[in-house]
């Protein structure tokens, strides 16, 4: 956990030191749902070579950290769920582990999306887009699909589909 905070902490200051020397000249409104640093360097009237620099190398080094540790623990994972006798067991396992990585790849390939990608290619209305499936929809889909795998949610759902049809 402090691994994290502290990555977390020097990445925030980082860009904050970065944004600071920009000069920003017109409107001071972003154009956005909260204060992302792509629609901040469309503000600025000076070069962003080196804080684009810096937000690719950064969130590169996190990029790979995040999804290397989520492959390696996967690896372990799958090594295990072999071992498994049960065929109900691997097959109940392998499930739950397809959800999981259905989510992470969602959400790891929207950040990628978001900021590996030259500014010349930003669109404001497609990145409010992708921000709110990054903050809120894939948040929500995290414990909807997980809870979808329990029968009680199974059963109520169907009692409500049966309910809208009829």
């Amino acid at each position: 956990m402090a691994g994290v905070y502290l990555v977390g902490i020097v990445d925030a200051l980082i860009h904050t030191t970065l944004a600071f020397r920009l000069c920003y000249c017109g409107s001071n409104e972003i154009n956005h749902f909260f204060c992302d640093l792509p629609p901040l360097f469309l503000l600025s009237c000076s070069d962003i070579q080196v804080n684009e620099l810096a937000l690719f190398t950064v969130f590169g080094f996190i990029e790979l950290s995040t999804i290397s540790g989520v492959l390696v623990s996967y690896c372990y994972i799958i090594l295990s769920v072999i071992k498994i006798h049960s065929t109900v067991g691997r097959f109940k396992a392998f499930s739950t582990c397809t959800s999981h990585l259905t989510v992470v790849a969602i959400f790891q390939g929207t950040m990628l999306f978001m900021y590996f990608r030259p500014s010349s290619s930003y669109s404001l209305d497609q990145d409010k887009v992708t921000s709110l499936f990054y903050t809120l929809v894939i948040p929500m889909l995290n414990p909807l699909i997980y809870s979808l795998r329990n029968k009680d949610v199974k059963a109520a759902l169907g009692k409500l589909k049966h309910k809208v049809l009829i």
